[in-house]
Order: C-alpha cells, then structure tokens, then sequence
C-alpha cells in the first residue's frame, strides 16, 4: 500500500483515519490478537520473524545478493537509482506526527501512514524493507549508485513530500517506490502506479509523465517474467500498470518515478508468496531487470 494513497479501490479495503486504528490496534492487544482485517492498512515494524506492529527489528535475514554481476560487468555504473521502502517500521508509535498535514502537489494529505499486513501480522513495512535491500544488491552489483529514503534508521517517515524530494536532489537517474497492497480477498497479482500529467499547485509532471511511463512498463514486464505472477485483477485492466494523479510521491517527484505493488498482503495467496524470501528476491529481481532495462534502452 502506497504511504500517500487515500483514494477508493475497486473492492478494496479502505484505510480508516489512524487515530482510529491505533485505538483498534490497542483494544486487539488486549485481547491477546492483532486485528488487521477492519482496515485497508494497519503496519508497522516486525521482530525478527517479520510479525507484528510492537518492534522497530529490521526484517528476517536475506541471502546476499553477489557483490559483482555474473559477468563481472558494471552497465549501471555512473547512474543513480532512488529506491523507497514503503512505510517506516517506527510509524505506528507516532500517528500524530504521520498524521500531520503536508504538501502532495495538488492537494494536502497526511504525511505518511502505517501500511497494510499479511492475516498472520507480515508488516508491509518490514515486506518493503527486505525487498528493497535486495534491491539494492542487485542494483549496487551492476554499478548503480543507490539512494534509500529510508532504512528504518530513523522514528517515522519520512513524509511523502520528503521521499519525492530525497530523489529529486539525488539527480536519480530513475526512482521506485517499493510497497505491498491491503485489499480485499480475492484480489490478486501485481500493478505498478505511474504519473499522470499534472500540472496544479506545486506539481508539475510534465517532463517525467512520459519516462516514468517507460520505467514503469520495463518494471512490470521483468517482475513478470521473474516471480511468474500476474497482473493485478482489480486493478490497471489486466495491464499491471495504473496511472494516477493523486500520489504525492508522483506529484512532487521531477525525475521519473513509479510506485510497485508487488501483491496484495490481505489475500492468502498472494501472503504466501509475500512472506517468502525466495519469491521476495524474485521481486527484486524483477524490478532490477525492469531499471536496467530502462536506464540502457
């Protein structure tokens, strides 16, 4: 789930205010049980297994991706990739501060928001975090520079207009937001959320509409081609890609950007592909196919 999105979905699961959730979040643990399923997207940090919303661990371990590429060459180098992990770990212990209002470019909204999880408690945060560390190996092993917007390093966020900003001053050569779905059971596969042409307020995304398309089309095809799952089925019309101009993160960004959901963390299957790291290096894969891609056509 994409930290700035607060429009509908098709037969989703609509996030409600976080205030609300975190009273949700306290009476469920009580109980003695986490409950995710009310909300579109409830999420914070995990232990060391990936579950639950109390700690700020890091995920589970990964195996390392080589320091070289296969070939020992280096076809990224010179170039510099943006790479933003969807949500901070720290978020669900400061809903006043991610509930602050900041600037998307062509309306205000919060400055971030906790994420979705898997039914058994797998926190997109920790999900975004592993998937972008594999990310950035692959990347880093064909000679890009990579730039993070986040690695669980500091309490909350960044916001959304900070993400956009963070690439913007890198000069990245192209930028990707990594994230995970919260919609409704049933709802399955992947999508990746381009630009649209907007030109209101302080977003202009005429210059990177076109070569935020092109990335994003390159991203879809390697993540197919490498996790050998589908486009979303509620998403883009079966193309696995959707245009929006309400996302922040997209608005305010002026190098081209897209945003992945790489499934949808509430639907048993595609949770069980999410929570496994052999699938999640899949996706890694796919996306640092889709980058190279675009950045040597």
């Amino acid at each position: 789930m994409h930290d700035d999105d607060d429009s509908p979905r098709p037969a989703s699961i609509r996030r409600r205010p976080l205030l609300v959730l975190a009273a949700l979040l306290t009476v469920s643990a009580a109980a003695g049980a986490l409950v995710w399923g009310v909300a579109r997207g409830p999420d914070t940090g995990a232990p060391a297994d990936g579950r639950g919303p109390d700690s700020t661990a890091v995920p589970p371990s990964r195996t390392p991706s080589p320091a070289v590429s296969p070939d020992g060459s280096k076809p990224l180098a010179g170039r510099t990739v943006l790479v933003d992990p969807g949500h901070n770990p720290g978020n669900f212990r400061h809903t006043a501060e991610i509930n602050r209002q900041v600037d998307a470019g062509t309306h205000r909204k919060e400055c971030d928001t906790t994420g979705t999880a898997t039914e058994a408690g797998y926190t997109e945060a920790a999900f975004t975090l592993d998937v972008a560390h594999r990310l950035r190996d692959l990347l880093t092993a064909q000679g890009a520079k990579v730039v993070f917007t986040h690695d669980a390093d500091r309490p909350f966020g960044p916001c959304v207009d900070e993400r956009a900003r963070i690439g913007n001053e890198a000069r990245a050569d192209a930028a990707i937001s990594v994230h995970a779905d919260g919609s409704g059971r049933g709802n399955r596969g992947y999508h990746v959320i381009l630009p649209a042409k907007v030109a209101e307020g302080s977003a202009d995304t005429s210059a990177i509409a076109a070569p935020s398309r092109a990335l994003g089309e390159r991203v879809a095809a390697g993540f197919r081609a490498a996790t050998g799952t589908e486009p979303s089925n509620y998403v883009g019309g079966g193309t696995g890609l959707d245009v929006r101009a309400d996302l922040g993160g997209l608005n305010l960004s002026t190098v081209p950007k897209v945003f992945v959901e790489c499934g949808n963390m509430r639907d048993p299957q595609d949770a069980a592909l999410l929570t496994d790291p052999a699938w999640r290096q899949k996706a890694a894969r796919g996306m640092a196919d889709g980058i190279r891609t675009y950045l040597l056509r």
